[in-house]
């Protein structure tokens, strides 16, 4: 398998002019916030204005030939399988960029980030670019890409709230511009999901605001998620979804049980937060995902509610 997968990517690679890193038996932990997960068969990471085209060429032949791609942000919201990720990684983090137009051209308001963009990036140029409306994803580990693909959530606002649009590779591998309302995206779930589609950007709405009102609400952010232990030991922040209709957020849930502390192997949950589980510095993803369960199973028995899970498991399990 490892000598054809290697077969098929010096193909691709040479077809298409590849430039950038390619790596075999590629550890996951190592790009996981989780800091978790075994070998990538290949990890591909393309850089340069020939992404698109080279991310087009390589799902197209992979669909052809039964090989499975996994699409890697920056690893903030998954769990990578002991086992490893069988196929290709496809690592988006060299396609970066903020060009501060809206979708109607350069004299529209808003913002194109490109999906590989940091969250922390990208709000960074924003800011130095006297654009506001992003200020609530500061001190969020992942990346654009990574948000739109989740909805990420969080002081009340999620991304649909300013998200105009998002430029995706098709299944055909077409790069167009799908116009995006809120009411294409529900909590923490985005039609992308569902599709098997590249996300390559997104157009965000923004106003004009002062860069030190903006890197004052930005800061305030950070300091909150710090204060709440979101930087303390790896980790992928909250772990299971929250649900209006249980008239309280998850992590109390997890709280009022008693389950601060818990934890199995080198995984825990947080002694100051019920709906982070971290790992204590030598947990493996079995660690993490059987906590998970358990503390679900925990939930379950004694409340009768049934945990979503936010953060993916990925890989071979």
């Amino acid at each position: 398998m490892k000598t054809t997968l290697r077969k098929f990517i010096e193909k691709i690679n040479t077809a298409a002019g590849f430039q950038g890193e390619v790596r075999y038996d590629e550890p996951m932990g190592a790009h996981t916030t989780f800091r978790v997960g075994g070998p990538a068969d290949c990890w591909v990471r393309p850089q340069g204005e020939g992404f698109p085209d080279y991310a087009a060429a390589l799902l197209g032949a992979a669909r052809s030939e039964g090989v499975p791609v996994f699409i890697l942000g920056a690893g903030a919201n998954i769990v990578a399988a002991d086992r490893g990720v069988r196929g290709v990684v496809l690592d988006t983090g060299a396609w970066t960029g903020f060009v501060p137009r809206g979708l109607g051209g350069e004299d529209s308001p808003g913002a194109l980030l490109l999906s590989g963009t940091s969250v922390d990036a990208a709000l960074e140029a924003a800011a130095g670019a006297g654009l506001s409306g992003l200020e609530f994803l500061a001190g969020m580990p992942g990346s654009i890409g990574g948000a739109v693909w989740m909805n990420a959530r969080c002081y009340e606002r999620s991304i649909a709230d300013c998200l105009t649009a998002a430029e995706i590779l098709d299944q055909a591998g077409n790069r167009i511009a799908v116009p995006c309302g809120a009411e294409d995206f529900s909590y923490k779930k985005s039609p992308f999901q569902d599709q098997d589609v590249l996300i390559l950007g997104g157009y965000f709405a923004l106003s004009a605001g002062r860069e030190e009102t903006i890197r004052g609400e930005m800061a305030a952010h950070r300091r909150d998620r710090e204060a709440k232990g979101h930087y303390r030991f790896p980790s992928a922040g909250s772990v299971f979804k929250n649900n209006r209709a249980w008239g309280k957020p998850t992590g109390r849930i997890i709280d009022e049980l008693g389950l601060r502390g818990l934890s199995l192997g080198g995984a825990a949950v947080a002694e100051w937060h019920g709906n982070i589980i971290i790992n204590r510095g030598d947990a493996c993803a079995g660690d993490i995902r059987a906590l998970t369960g358990m503390v679900a199973a925990r939930v379950r028995a004694a409340l009768g509610i049934t945990l979503e899970p936010e953060i993916r498991f990925v890989g071979e399990w």
